[in-house]
């Protein structure tokens, strides 16, 4: 599963984790995370986040 990382404050989003704060479940996809989910520390739209290498 595929890591990305927020532009703006560098939050890694991992999808073995998910989001718990965010209500997301462990091994969702960032590509299948809504719409109007946001960086969960500095509240960037998932446009910000670009893939980790």
């Amino acid at each position: 599963m595929e890591k990305y990382v927020c532009d703006l404050c560098g939050y890694e989003y991992d999808p073995n984790a998910g989001d718990p704060e965010g209500n997301i479940k462990p091994g969702t996809q960032f590509e299948d995370l809504p719409k109007t989910w946001v960086c969960p520390l500095c509240g960037v739209s998932k446009e910000g986040f670009k893939k980790v290498k």
